[in-house]
């Protein structure tokens, strides 16, 4: 009996921890990050894949690495600069022993982002032959964390967060005619995951328990694009497809106490998670020969996480409904050239949340995302160039309501619900080397 309460425990507690891979983060659309390119986010990756100025265009879409002459290069990164505040508006927990909830208290978590989050990037193209091209893609596209101080309000919902990947795209591109171009590349991508939350004791003035799950895993997948271009408006169509993760790490929970002790454990588990597949449409127009204006809209496919399911060694598997919907961005920018040194450029973008309002959690805070970005490129020589921007991303408030079942199907079952309210902002400095040879 202790052992089949222990596995319910571990079923109902892991499903909730790696429930976060699927939540969405405050910077972009799910936890996608946008911030792929310094000089894209003076524009608010307005360019995308139809802009072909730079190297980080490999990410966007690499067939238009066939604008790119000789061997190129960019390396750089944005700094991320978020906040979030956490309200509590009532939360509550069940005592197995009382007929009523009693209330959660703590403080509000302070604000769980790092003051400073690097998001580095890497990119090289080279021309082989008047058709042929090869590049190299290195970056950060999925990734978050957060930390709450202890005590938090939300503490059953989460503690703490860290979610990093790292991509590594090889890509080609070849030139089919003057005008039309085509290319792919493979995504070698690895991820690893290490979330932490409290557990309720049977008693609340029992100290808390304490779970935590990790894990790690490489996978691959692909992409492709197609580029044209009239001379003064370019045309970008990209495909990134979704890449299926299989975790291996560890479950682990300590501190509960009395009929619960049983459940402190330490085992294998794994968890699939797949990254959705994102499509990329694009236009860039030259207005003048000072002046270009360009629009891209993405598409994301987040409906394909309607579960998630987690398989403990040794204890039952447990299936999490999500019921992501899919979601959307649109991006409008221009930028001017003030001389043959200096370019200025600016944007906009609406970034719409996955997020199903029933599944909220204080785990990633998250809205609806607007945002508002400048830029300047100052050119050294035509071989070396430095880009920067500054883009400030307004989040939408939302509130959380969210109940969480531990120990479910024990009279030992407790259901700590968190009632939130969460707000929050970002802002976000860009810099990186262009290199022409």
């Amino acid at each position: 009996m202790l052992f089949r309460h222990s596995a319910a425990l571990l079923a109902s507690t892991t499903a909730i921890a790696s429930g976060f891979l699927l939540a969405p983060a405050a910077h972009a659309g799910g936890f996608y990050l946008q911030e792929q390119s310094p000089k894209e986010t003076g524009r608010a990756l307005s360019g995308g894949a139809a802009a072909a100025d730079d190297p980080s265009v490999i990410f966007f879409n690499p067939a238009a690495m066939t604008q790119l002459s000789g061997i190129q290069t960019s390396a750089g990164g944005v700094l991320l600069f978020a906040k979030a505040k956490q309200s509590n508006r009532g939360s509550t927990r069940t005592v197995p022993t009382l007929a009523t909830p009693v209330p959660v208290t703590g403080g509000d978590g302070g604000n769980p982002f790092e003051s400073v989050i690097p998001i580095p990037s890497f990119y090289a193209s080279g021309q082989v032959t008047d058709k042929l091209w090869v590049g190299l893609g290195v970056n950060a596209p999925f990734g978050l964390k957060l930390d709450y101080d202890a005590g938090f309000f939300g503490r059953y919902d989460s503690l703490y967060t860290n979610l990093k990947t790292y991509n590594i795209q090889p890509s080609a591109a070849y030139k089919l005619t003057d005008n039309l171009s085509i290319g792919g590349g493979v995504d070698v991508q690895y991820i690893k995951v290490t979330l932490t939350n409290a557990l309720p004791n049977l008693s609340p003035l029992q100290p808390d328990g304490f779970a935590r799950v990790s894990g790690d895993d490489w996978s691959v997948g692909w992409n492709a694009g197609i580029f044209y271009t009239t001379g003064n408006t370019n045309f970008g169509l990209h495909y990134r497809s979704k890449i299926e993760h299989n975790l291996n790490g560890s479950y682990a929970v300590s501190g509960l106490q009395g009929p619960l002790a049983a459940g402190n454990v330490t085992l294998d588990a794994t968890a699939p998670v797949d990254l959705p597949d994102i499509v990329t449409a694009s236009v860039a127009h030259k207005l003048t020969p000072q002046d270009r204006v360009m629009f891209t809209a993405r598409w994301y496919n987040w409906s394909v996480f309607k579960n998630i399911t987690i398989r403990p060694v040794g204890a039952a598997t447990s299936v999490k409904e999500l019921n992501y919907k899919d979601s959307f961005s649109v991006a409008l920018g221009g930028e001017h050239d003030l001389n043959e040194k200096l370019t200025l450029r600016a944007g906009a973008m609406y970034d719409k949340t996955p997020t199903n309002e029933e599944f909220l959690t204080t785990r990633v805070p998250d809205g609806d995302r607007y945002w508002l970005t400048a830029g300047a490129t100052y050119n050294f020589s035509p071989a070396l160039a430095l880009n920067l921007s500054y883009a400030h991303t307004f989040v939408e408030k939302a509130n959380i309501v969210r109940p969480d079942v531990y120990y479910a199907g024990s009279p030992a079952a407790v259901t700590a619900t968190t009632v939130a309210r969460t707000s929050g902002n970002a802002d976000q400095i860009a810099a990186s080397f262009t290199a022409r040879f």
